[in-house]
């Protein structure tokens, strides 16, 4: 199940919620108990590993000019 991350306007609780998709958000803050929560989004960490990720990864050492002279 994702978790998702809310904050209440009112009071600036911070707390986090195991929910299935087919839930509905949380709005009321289990603190204050005002109706000022709202989720938090944040970016998702993105880790590249292994080859093919940079543009010199799948370059051959054949393909790179070639400056000897004849």
């Amino acid at each position: 199940m994702p978790t998702y991350h809310y904050r209440c306007k009112n009071c600036g609780y911070d707390f986090t919620k195991e929910q299935s998709f087919n839930d509905e958000p949380i709005t009321i803050c289990p603190k204050c108990g005002q109706q000022q929560v709202r989720k938090i989004f944040s970016a998702v960490p993105i880790e590249f590993k292994g080859h093919g990720f940079y543009r010199t990864d799948g370059a051959s050492s054949s393909s790179s000019i070639s400056t000897s002279s004849k």
